[in-house]
């Protein structure tokens, strides 16, 4: 049978395992488990992959990149010698050496492969890391929540139900899950987290602390030399995990620095609750994490059998007692928590292929996915609001429609801008992608559009529009989208004169906010309100920009300004607006001039 490999691409580490004899087992490398997620080039201008790469950085940083996962799904290079990459090129090389790991340790080609991701990685982001595995020579049959991955290795007691928190925080992202395991089934009931926390914001933490500390006596800030950041950021991270099992750790580093032609050495002593008085606001954010996983799954910590360690930075002591603390129980770390994702990713491998290794795996999408429509926030109309059609939390796959009007007689077109994200504000989501319906029936106002979202098992968006009347439909997926914003511009798009965004009513969300059921006030067909529109986005652009830096009274001006400006567009009053923007045009230049 062909084997499915689980693969953990973790931001620092990353491993390849698959299931043999019906059991999950990590693939080695002499001796070793876990490859380091780093990628560089020798002196030679060869690739180097894992641990030679991280030993390299060190003294040539300028040909080493690690990291990468915390830029996947931006639109954004990073240079490697003297050619440019995308970071899911660089997770590419990476993936195509833990595929070499598995095909020599198996002994047979590998073609496919299980994914994990952290549980709240956006679309985008899951999609780049799709695209990597297809670069790397892999065929991803699934992208699997990295929590839900860890709760697959834990067997739990088929005559009772157990509700599992996976408290899982690695090197550059953190989630926490709440599964439920019943009669062979894991249900993930909530996920919370941050893809921009984990060990390595201790690293830096430490890191700077310690600088600080030899800029104090010496007069030399470290930092701003390359060599040396690399040397004492390696001995922190070193320091950091001794501390996991000891009260103090010596980071000591000969040849350091040089001061008036005499060398400098750094020899300074870390304790634990130093190192932990550095680190509490993070992982208080991790604890708020928890509990607002809780409330989503709508339990309390009574209910929760067993709290399950994930990723190498839940060793740290701190941790541990305050879970215990928050949850009332001790935290279970009996399967490797660097290892356990990956080991869960093969058992997921397995189950696709066939092979009765575990649990039915039931997973959810930790954001709220919906599109924009014009409704009442802060009392008034604005274009802005957010439209959920798929919830947090809702098990997949999902498939959910709504219908949408036209807003405007004789309607050509339609924009469906989607969003992610909990906000009423779509300013304060994240967009997903926008995609046109053109060649509309020329009817009255009204015209109902069918939005349907199908979020299938990896958590990879479709989006279809279809005009009811006609049958005439368009979609968009993730890799449609990215396609799109790379090929034209934002103004292209949505300042086209005849065309206007789709629009309607929607019920009131579990908030208790309600979106206006009224028509949306969208751009006219004249190309003179169009170009009115263009100018307010940019003065308001601008606006946002230049408040930061203004005194609080004018602050406070330049938000009664946007405010009225929002609502002056939502109304479609171009003569009102056009005093509004010169006014507005005024104070920002003046702002400027100061």
């Amino acid at each position: 049978m062909e084997p499915i490999i689980g693969i953990d691409l973790g931001t620092t580490n990353s491993e390849v395992a698959v299931v043999r004899d019906g059991q999950p087992v990590v693939l080695r490398e002499d001796g070793e488990a876990i490859l380091p997620s780093v990628v560089g080039l020798d002196p030679q201008g060869q690739l180097i992959v894992g641990t030679p790469a991280r030993n390299q950085w060190i003294l040539a940083p300028e040909r080493t990149i690690r990291s990468i996962k915390r830029k996947m799904g931006e639109e954004t290079t990073v240079r490697l010698g003297d050619r440019e990459y995308a970071p899911q090129e660089i997770s590419a090389i990476i993936l195509r050496r833990l595929k070499e790991r598995a095909e020599k340790e198996l002994g047979q080609p590998v073609r496919k492969a299980v994914i994990t991701v952290p549980a709240f990685f956006n679309e985008i982001q899951r999609e780049a890391t799709r695209e990597a595995g297809e670069l790397a020579g892999l065929e991803v049959v699934r992208i699997l929540n990295e929590p839900t991955a860890a709760a697959l290795t834990y067997d739990p007691r088929p005559d009772r139900l157990e509700r599992l928190l996976v408290y899982d925080l690695g090197g550059g992202t953190f989630d926490v899950s709440i599964v439920q395991i019943e009669q062979g089934v894991v249900e993930v009931l909530s996920s919370h987290g941050d893809t921009h926390l984990g060990g390595d914001d201790f690293d830096q933490l430490l890191l700077d602390d310690v600088c600080n500390s030899f800029q104090d006596q010496h007069g030399i800030d470290l930092r701003k030399s390359l060599a040396a950041k690399s040397r004492v950021l390696r001995a922190v991270e070193e320091a950091k995990k001794r501390l996991s099992f000891e009260p103090t750790a010596r980071i000591q580093e000969e040849f350091i620095a040089e001061k008036k032609g005499l060398p400098l050495h750094l020899d300074v002593e870390v304790r634990r609750d130093q190192y932990e008085d550095l680190i509490e606001p993070w992982i208080a954010k991790t604890l708020t994490c928890v509990d607002e996983a809780l409330s989503d799954a709508k339990l309390h910590v009574g209910q929760i059998d067993k709290v399950i360690l994930v990723g190498g930075s839940s060793r740290t002591p701190m941790i541990h007692r305050l879970l215990q603390e928050r949850l009332g129980q001790e935290a279970h770390a009996e399967v490797d928590p660097d290892l356990c994702v990956a080991l869960g990713a093969a058992i997921q491998g397995a189950m696709i292929a066939g092979i009765d290794v575990g649990p039915v795996l039931v997973d959810i999408t930790p954001h709220t996915l919906g599109i924009q429509v014009i409704g009442l926030m802060h009392g008034y109309e604005s274009p802005y609001c957010f439209a959920p059609i798929i919830q947090r939390n809702t098990p997949l796959p999902a498939s959910r429609s709504e219908i949408f009007g036209t807003s405007v007689d004789r309607q050509e077109s339609v924009i469906v801008r989607v969003f992610q994200g909990e906000h009423r504000d779509v300013r304060n989501n994240e967009r997903v992608g926008e995609f046109l319906l053109e060649g509309l029936a020329e009817v009255s106002r009204g015209n109902e559009i069918l939005v349907r979202f199908d979020l299938d098992l990896d958590g990879i968006l479709k989006v279809t529009a279809r005009e009811r009347l006609t049958g005439l439909e368009e979609r968009l997926t993730i890799d449609n989208a990215v396609s799109r914003f790379r090929a034209r511009s934002r103004d292209e798009v949505v300042l086209s004169p005849k065309v206007v965004p789709v629009t309607a009513g929607v019920a009131p969300s579990s908030d208790g906010l309600a979106a206006a059921a009224t028509p949306w006030a969208a751009e006219s067909e004249a190309p003179q309100w169009s170009e009115k529109v263009r100018q307010s986005e940019s003065l308001l652009a601008k606006a946002r920009k230049l408040a930061p830096q203004a005194t609080p009274e004018d602050q406070k001006e330049i938000e009664r300004l946007i405010d009225l400006v929002e609502q002056q567009l939502a109304s479609q009053s171009p003569e009102p607006l056009a005093n509004t923007l010169a006014e507005l045009e005024d104070l920002l230049f003046y702002l400027e001039d100061v």
